[in-house]
């Protein structure tokens, strides 16, 4: 029952403030030469911990700064600062550590520090909001302390930070404008009330680092809010799944999160999505091996039709912390889509097929299986949005969890409309011996597919004599083209 009551407060929160706006100015601070100064002593609002393992943190005093050098800290290391984000219950959530730890354990000889904001993060969600400002300030005062006491990189900084968190990383960025950056900002799931739609200073954005990428999972609306935001607010803004609801995080998954988590699974249900950025992040450190791929795309519509595939002049990148930093003037808008569960990572295929002569539209409905030199995928249905036509080629994205290496045989299945195959079974018992006269048939011609990981596209032909004829409920096989061996021989000749 607490927990239903915190989701209702969560709720009525979100829907009355939604729509209401921030009031102060972003810049606070007082800047000489592009670096901000502050008046001594700083009181800052926020406790800072340098992360050692397992849970051992060391506290830091930027007024005492011989605890940076007795906690450990080491400024020939690169420094990460994570920043959590609302929290209802005072208490510092469990994915902190997880990703602290992941960052120790796979990036060895780095600093990693835990903003604690709990004491302003527990309060109403709007003054919450109004204090990401504050919070900012204070890990900007941090990094002056560093920069002055050690004549530390600001380029050498790299700051997470989930929903609220993500917005105070970007403040901090913005009160250290200058000749020197922030080296990156990643931020997680943005918050979207109170955020969404407010001008960039108001805002992460992509001005407040050397380089800004964001993770976006949870921006599906209820009730007139999104939790986490819509706009992009990055030089790279990633849209895992169309960046709303996740897999594995439907409420037909509440009994496998109550199994798992106990009396809270009912909140872990609720928060799923939103957590989601985070643990997509922690994959990338985890599963170097798995390295999710996501593609520019104008939204998540024509993605799912499987025309966004391509990498050339940067249009794709790898997700989470091993991401290609390319600027540019622009926000780039990736998609991908993800497993429920970790790793994350889904393999993308783009199939295309073309139908000649095809004079009435007939319904899409084709399944198909590949096989390739390292997995087979098993029976995938195909789905088109529009009925079939003469003389179009048509797409459709393909997802799987494993790599098919270089594809060699492409198996099809047209089951047609229900009707036709009512009719056609009643043909065959009528006129047994004659039914194939009367066997509806489709013409196709050219037929490929794309592999999204490797940019490498494979033609399909038929592989008997009768061409490119697919009769209703026949399997047809097709193999890669001749043409297509030959081009990947000399390939592998010439490397």
């Amino acid at each position: 029952m607490f927990v239903v009551k915190i989701l209702c407060c969560l709720l009525l929160t979100y829907h009355l403030i939604a729509g209401k706006k921030i009031k102060g100015n972003r810049a606070g601070a007082v800047e000489q030469s592009g670096v901000l100064t502050v008046k001594e002593p700083y009181v800052s609002s926020s406790v800072f911990r340098l992360f050692l393992e397992g849970e051992d943190t060391c506290k830091l005093d930027p007024l005492q700064l011989h605890t940076l050098t007795s906690c450990g800290f080491n400024s020939s290391n690169p420094l990460i600062i994570i920043t959590h984000g609302w929290s209802v219950d005072g208490m510092m959530e469990s994915w902190v550590l997880r990703l602290a730890t992941a960052l120790k354990t796979n990036l060895v000889d780095i600093n990693v520090v835990i903003t604690d904001w709990l004491s302003l993060a527990q309060q109403h969600y709007p003054t919450a909001a109004q204090s990401t400002r504050t919070v900012g300030k204070d890990i900007a005062h941090l990094l002056q302390s560093l920069q002055e006491e050690y004549q530390y990189p600001l380029r050498k900084a790299h700051l997470i930070g989930y929903s609220l968190g993500a917005h105070i990383s970007g403040f901090a960025g913005s009160y250290l404008e200058g000749t020197e950056k922030i080296g990156r900002i990643t931020g997680l799931d943005p918050a979207g009330p109170l955020f969404e739609g407010m001008s960039h200073t108001d805002r992460l954005s992509p001005d407040d680092a050397e380089f800004v990428d964001a993770i976006h999972t949870f921006t599906h609306e209820r009730m007139g809010l999104s939790v986490g935001i819509k706009q992009a607010v990055a030089h790279y803004d990633f849209y895992p799944n169309g960046g709303d609801f996740q897999p594995g995080c439907d409420l037909q998954n509440i009994y496998e999160h109550i199994s798992q988590y106990g009396l809270l699974g009912f909140e872990q249900t609720v928060k799923c999505a939103h957590e989601r950025s985070v643990h997509l992040f922690i994959d990338s450190l985890m599963n170097k091996d798995k390295q999710s791929m996501a593609y520019r795309c104008s939204d998540n519509s024509a993605f799912d039709k499987g025309i966004c595939l391509d990498c050339r002049r940067n249009r794709c990148n790898t997700l989470g912390y091993n991401i290609k930093k390319v600027r540019s003037g622009t926000s780039k808008r990736l998609y991908l889509k993800t497993r429920p569960r970790m790793p994350y990572k889904l393999y993308h295929y783009q199939f295309r097929i073309q139908f000649v002569n095809q004079m009435e539209r007939i319904e899409p409905s084709l399944t198909i299986s590949l096989t390739g030199t390292k997995e087979e995928s098993g029976d995938l249905r195909i789905l088109f949005t529009e009925k079939f036509s003469g003389n179009k080629t048509y797409t459709s994205l393909i997802t799987l969890d494993r790599d098919l290496g270089a594809l060699m045989l492409l198996k099809l299945h047209w089951e047609g409309p229900a009707l036709w195959r009512n009719v056609w079974s009643r043909v065959q018992t009528i006129i047994p011996w004659g039914g194939q006269d009367y066997k509806p048939m489709l013409t196709v011609g050219k037929i490929s597919v794309k592999a999204g990981e490797t940019q490498e596209r494979t033609s399909f032909c038929a592989m008997t004599d009768d061409g490119q004829h697919v009769e209703l409920l026949q399997d047809k096989v097709f193999v890669r083209c001749k043409e297509d061996t030959q081009r990947q021989r000399r390939r592998k000749h010439n490397q």
